[in-house]
């Protein structure tokens, strides 16, 4: 390029020559061949603006007409950048590029991966020197987009996975459930209520919400998560709304609250049914209006977050006997959505398992695995109408992590298992109900030995006498109790090994025999 450049309109060039607009920073994407052009964009540039600094953003593509590679390649950069939406403002520039280039920015832009406007750019009607033609700005409304949205399947199912924590759940209603909620967690900022019994991932699910907004830019605040269960007096108000100085006895300095802390944010309010009437009314105002009262103020303070609460009651109930304000929950009560519990979607148990054994071994370092039968014997279980699972996915989690701890070389043997069903039966039975192993073993062992007994060595040696009970000689039992680890012995010896066991609380094979 000679120096007649200078009497030609050039896209680039002309967003640092209007004399009203100063571009601070702008990101020069280019190909590799194209280094030394870009290289002269920058003296350009410089010459035109001394003030605009020029990062050069090196995208190679094969084939820049393709879409998938292309679109790719924005994604990426995208994902990988620092927006500073407090401070900055972003226009996309789609004027220069291969057609498809300019789809994919607009598509960029259109999804907030780029959190900002289109700028296009055009000539003057007759070119002269040191005119810098016109330029337009182009703000997305999303809503008119609707079908241009569709388009987005990879994103859709990338989103569906990360709220599922990547496990890929089988239950038709629950699967339903996320789908919709996906799309209320990127199109609205109104209030969302999440129901369901406890244990059943209503607190996981607003943060994954919250991270799912973070990643298209559409909260610039923290998540702020608190159980109003634990919320009591003059200290629910404070820690809720803030207090002044001297507010109550006990408030020595200004607080600033929670709503406040969220601000820009989410707050996640778990258990709303429990705040006071009087919290619930401040609550309902700051909701509505976005501001309020501290404790002890006469001036007002605002805060703009968005509100997801959970409970496990069902607040109509609540409403219908006054506890609960029938305006707050109106308020609510828009994106309303029942979290199923463990027990009521049994197919998404095995599932969840692998998921719970995936982040045991990402988190200690040690993988464990079932083998065939005793995966085969906890599902079956665990599907069951016996598996009550009221604690839920607690218990659940719970449960795989006392077996891949208590797991000799990675292996969960069908003896782990059925001493961890007996442990889950006793962790659901009703309180006061006689312990079945208590009565079995105390029959057996010396009053010592039985009192000093862990509560799972207690439930590993019942099911190991009731396997001895059920086989009729010892090397019988032993092979059922060590199916797995006698493979990996040069000499195996079942019986002995079980006999070693049985002899550490004063049992033998002829005692249990004769017991049952």
């Amino acid at each position: 390029m000679g120096a007649g450049r200078w009497e030609k309109w050039r896209p680039t060039i002309s967003l640092v020559q209007h004399e009203d607009t100063l571009i601070n920073r702008l990101e020069l994407l280019h190909s590799a061949k194209h280094t030394a052009l870009a290289q002269q964009l920058v003296r350009d540039i410089a010459n035109a603006s001394p003030d605009t600094v020029v990062n050069l953003v090196p995208m190679d593509v094969v084939d820049p007409w393709d879409f998938g590679e292309m679109y790719a390649a924005l994604y990426d950069w995208a994902r990988g950048y620092r927006f500073d939406l407090a401070h900055e403002q972003y226009w996309a520039h789609i004027t220069t590029g291969t057609h498809v280039a300019q789809i994919c920015m607009f598509l960029m832009v259109e999804s907030r991966f780029i959190p900002g406007v289109l700028l296009q750019t055009a000539p003057p009607k007759k070119q002269q020197l040191g005119n810098p033609g016109s330029y337009t700005l182009i703000d997305l409304d999303l809503s008119r987009y609707d079908v241009l949205a569709q388009r987005f399947n990879q994103a859709h199912a990338e989103a569906l996975e990360f709220l599922k924590s990547g496990i890929p759940t089988r239950n038709k209603r629950f699967n339903a459930l996320i789908e919709e909620i996906e799309r209320v967690a990127v199109r609205s900022q109104a209030p969302v209520l999440l129901t369901g019994p406890t244990g059943a991932g209503k607190s996981h699910l607003a943060r994954r919400m919250f991270e799912l907004k973070k990643t298209r830019h559409q909260v610039q605040g923290d998540f702020v998560e608190v159980n109003c269960a634990t919320l009591r007096g003059d200290s629910a108000a404070s820690t809720l709304f803030g207090h002044k100085k001297g507010a109550f006895t006990g408030a020595a300095a200004d607080r600033a609250g929670l709503l406040r802390t969220a601000h820009q944010g989410v707050l996640f309010l778990d258990e709303i049914g429990e705040l006071g009437l009087d919290e619930q009314a401040m609550l309902l105002k700051a909701v509505e209006e976005k501001r309020f009262f501290p404790m002890g103020s006469d001036r007002e303070v605002s805060s703009d977050f968005q509100l997801i609460a959970g409970t496990n009651r069902d607040l109509r109930v609540d409403v219908a006997q006054g506890r609960f304000r029938e305006d707050l929950f109106a308020r609510i009560n828009l994106w309303a959505y029942t979290l199923p519990g463990l027990a009521q979607r049994p197919e998404d148990i095995e599932p969840n398992v692998d998921h719970l054994l995936s982040r045991f071994a990402a988190e200690s370092g040690r993988a464990a695995r079932f083998n065939v039968e005793a995966k085969a014997t906890y599902l079956r279980f665990a599907k069951s109408a016996n598996a009550m699972w009221s604690g839920n996915f607690r218990d659940l989690s719970g449960s795989v992590t006392r077996m891949a701890t208590l797991a000799d070389g990675g292996r969960i043997t069908t003896s782990l298992v059925e001493a961890e069903i007996q442990r889950l039966q006793w962790l659901w039975q009703s309180p006061g109900a006689p312990l079945e192993a208590d009565v079995g073993l105390n029959g057996l062992l010396a009053p010592d030995v039985a009192e000093a007994l862990d509560l799972f060595d207690r439930l590993q040696l019942e099911a190991v006498v009731r396997i001895c009970q059920e086989s009729d000689t010892l090397s019988e039992a032993g092979r059922r109790l060590f199916d797995r680890s006698r493979v990996q012995r040069s000499v195996v010896n079942d019986a002995d090994r079980l006999r070693k066991y049985l002899l550490k609380f004063g049992l033998s094979w002829a005692t249990i025999r004769q017991a049952a």
